[in-house]
């Protein structure tokens, strides 16, 4: 399918872009290769994900801080910054851990991609920001989609009790991570988007680890090297490589862009689970997510810079 667009784009941005898209849509795959092979828990998986990225946000906390053009933080900002950090990745990760111990893969990545609707509901009701004919449009295309595939997902997994409860805890994934996109719009512009991030993810990691010292089992990182491998493989192949990839396709084709190539994110979620995962594909389930990507994409298509940075939850 050929995009046309008003600038012309590099095909060396574009495929980093959408390379980058595709590692970002494997998390669900190894989470639910995990989830099967080592019979570990969300909170567990969590920590070893959080403990192998450490180390790259920290370089990046680093260097940003010692440029000579570093902003200072103010006291509002570390707020942002705490407060986000733990509702936008720690919060947002930890539910859609535990919901995909009850869904599968691909009615996953529908659900976390409703995202960038309700941060404009999020938009309009506390900072007053009208929904645009298009954007009203796209919410009636994004939500018919869900709801399609919802009900075709339904008819494969009716016989799962927790069918649901994994479907909310994905939900308030989504619902987490667009109060996160939402208030990182407020702050990012005069501190910039990588020291923000790595901010964010060190405030997520802390929260993290002090949830494990509480609630988890040490006992559980003795079950063999093969859980390790999975923390590693979710770290650096499905969070960090990839959020480097999207930065790069940020600065070089744009956020519109960036948004519209993003959209093969949950295609390519529902295809790995397909081969890898033996995950049915149902006719529902292919007309929803063609409506859902419709939507997002009509609704990032004028987004502003700021909103579509990312995706690492």
């Amino acid at each position: 399918m050929s995009i046309t667009v008003k600038q012309s784009i590099s095909v060396t941005g574009f495929i980093i872009t959408l390379v980058g898209a595709i590692l970002f849509s494997t998390k669900a795959i190894i989470v639910k290769l995990a989830f099967i092979s080592t019979h570990t828990n969300a909170l567990t998986l969590l920590t070893l994900r959080m403990l192998f990225s450490l180390p790259f946000y920290l370089v990046a906390a680093f260097v940003v801080s010692s440029r000579s053009s570093n902003v200072k933080l103010t006291k509002r900002e570390w707020a942002f910054v705490l407060g986000l950090g733990v509702i936008g990745y720690y919060l947002s990760s930890l539910f859609d851990f535990i919901g995909l111990q009850y869904i599968s893969a691909g009615l996953e990545r529908l659900i976390l991609f409703l995202y960038p609707t309700f941060a404009v509901f999020i938009n309009a009701y506390f900072f007053k920001q009208l929904i645009s004919r298009v954007q009203r449009v796209a919410l009636t295309l994004t939500y018919a989609g869900i709801g399609l595939a919802y009900f075709g997902e339904l008819a494969i997994d009716s016989s799962n009790p927790n069918f649901y409860f994994g479907s909310f805890m994905v939900f308030l994934c989504a619902v987490t991570y667009a109060i996160y996109i939402v208030g990182s719009g407020r702050v990012i512009p005069r501190i910039g988007s990588t020291k923000f991030t790595a901010y964010a993810m060190l405030v997520a990691t802390c929260g993290i680890f002090a949830h494990f010292a509480v609630a988890g089992e040490t006992a559980t990182f003795q079950l063999g090297k093969e859980l390790w491998v999975y923390g590693l493989l979710l770290a650096v192949v499905a969070t960090v490589i990839p959020s480097f990839m999207l930065s790069y396709g940020l600065k070089s084709i744009g956020s519109n862009n960036v948004a519209i190539i993003s959209g093969i994110g949950p295609v390519s979620t529902i295809m790995q689970a397909y081969f890898i995962l033996g995950e049915r594909i149902v006719f529902e389930q292919m007309v929803g997510t063609a409506l859902v990507i419709a939507g997002v994409i009509l609704i990032g298509w004028k987004r502003k810079p700021i909103i579509v940075k990312e995706v690492a939850v």
